[in-house]
C-alpha cells in the first residue's frame, strides 16, 4: 500500500524539516482535492483531478493509491464513469498506515 523506499527517498533527499512539511501539505492537498471530487464527482475536471492527486501520491510513496487515481483517470479520458469509493477509502487507509508507521 506504501511504498516504504520511496518515501525513505524523498525524506533523505530533502531533509527532516522539509519532510515534514512536504507531508503536512500532501495530506492537506489530497483532502481538499479528495472534497473537490466528492463536490464535482463527475465533471470534466475529473482526469485532471485525479492525474494531479496520482502524482502527488506517488511522491510520498502512496502506491495503491496513486494506481488507483490512475484507473479514474484512464476511464475519465475514454469518457466512462469512475467509482470514487475505492479511491477515497484507500487513501484513508493509506493515510492511517502512513501516520502510524512513518519514520
Amino acid at each position: 500500500m506504501i511504498d516504504w523506499q520511496q518515501v525513505l527517498a524523498l525524506k533523505e533527499e530533502i531533509g527532516d524539516d522539509d519532510f515534514e512539511e512536504v507531508v503536512d501539505m500532501f495530506l492537506d492537498e489530497v483532502e481538499e482535492g479528495l472534497g473537490d471530487l466528492q463536490d464535482d464527482q463527475q465533471t470534466s475536471q475529473l482526469e485532471a483531478s485525479l492525474h494531479a492527486l496520482k502524482s502527488s501520491a506517488l511522491n510520498l510513496g502512496f502506491r495503491q493509491f496513486a494506481d488507483l487515481c490512475a484507473a479514474g483517470e484512464g476511464a475519465a479520458a475514454r469518457g466512462e464513469p469512475v467509482d470514487l469509493t475505492p479511491i477515497f477509502s484507500t487513501y484513508a487507509e493509506s493515510k492511517a498506515i502512513f501516520v502510524s508507521s512513518r519514520p
